[in-house]
């Protein structure tokens, strides 16, 4: 078998070995989505009269929250995918993983693709249930938020495992995790859009990737680019080429950190 057959082999295996892990473990599933329902229906139906958003459609403060509740399942489930990094590390898995003779990129990309798998199906879950909830979408939509929920997904599989690699326990992951993902998300546009922030706030949504992703998905959801330029939010093509310039770059950040001895 040559290397590269022997790598796609261990990569498809390590990322089955994650969604296996994750489907035998029902409480990661439920909070994964009643955590974003539960934000999202509470700032939409609960205190979406206290939020004056320009670009809201006619389904109001809770179809504009729509978008923002999708992309803290991505994120809430990729993050937290790769924890297995450290778990995987604690048991001696990650180290007879290492010294075999697949390539250590191998274990990046099977993590990552378990990781976004996991997050793209759950937040697909959430999707396909949106016309329940009053939220309109054609199935051009769905497809057009599908792609853009895998590519978010990627980057922040990526983001997780890197700091999984150098994290040295669980409770540490934790911590660092929590202190960058609620800020990353609530900076994205999900609760409110760039038009109305201050200009130092601008700026951190503008070199944040979640921004793009939240913007397109708000795309693919039907709202129209006169009310996303409206509401501040980035153009198309920027959106694409940060959420995929995102996604490479924690790809390859993770290649390299997989050439190391993890926690080092």
């Amino acid at each position: 078998m040559s290397d590269g057959a022997a790598g796609v082999l261990a990569a498809g295996s390590l990322a089955r070995r994650e969604v296996v892990r994750f489907l035998r473990q029902p409480g990661r599933i439920i909070g994964a989505l009643a955590t974003p329902v539960l934000f999202w229906f509470l700032l939409g139906s609960g205190l979406g009269r206290s939020f004056n958003v320009e670009g809201v459609g006619e389904g109001g403060y809770l179809e504009y929250a729509f978008a923002g509740a999708l992309a803290m399942v991505v994120l809430f489930t990729a993050i937290f995918s790769t924890i297995t990094v450290i778990e995987d590390r604690r048991e001696g898995f990650l180290q007879g993983v290492l010294a075999s003779p697949a390539p250590r990129a191998s274990v990046v990309a099977g993590k990552i693709v378990g990781a976004t798998v996991l997050a793209v199906v759950q937040a697909g879950l959430l999707l396909i249930l949106a016309p329940v909830t009053g939220v309109r979408v054609s199935v051009g939509g769905i497809v057009h938020a599908l792609a853009v929920l895998t590519a978010m997904a990627g980057g922040l599989s990526g983001l997780g495992l890197v700091a999984a690699w150098w994290a040295e326990s669980v409770q540490g992951y934790h911590a660092v995790m929590n202190l960058v993902m609620m800020p990353m998300w609530l900076l994205s546009g999900a609760v409110f859009p760039a038009s109305g922030a201050s200009g130092w706030m601008r700026a951190v949504m503008a070199v944040n990737p979640l921004t793009y992703g939240v913007a397109e998905l708000r795309s693919a959801l039907g709202a129209s680019r006169e009310a996303l330029t409206a509401a501040g939010a980035p153009g198309a093509f920027s959106s694409w080429v940060m959420m995929i310039v995102f996604a490479a770059v924690m790809i390859a950040a993770g290649e390299r950190l997989a050439g190391r001895r993890p926690g080092a």
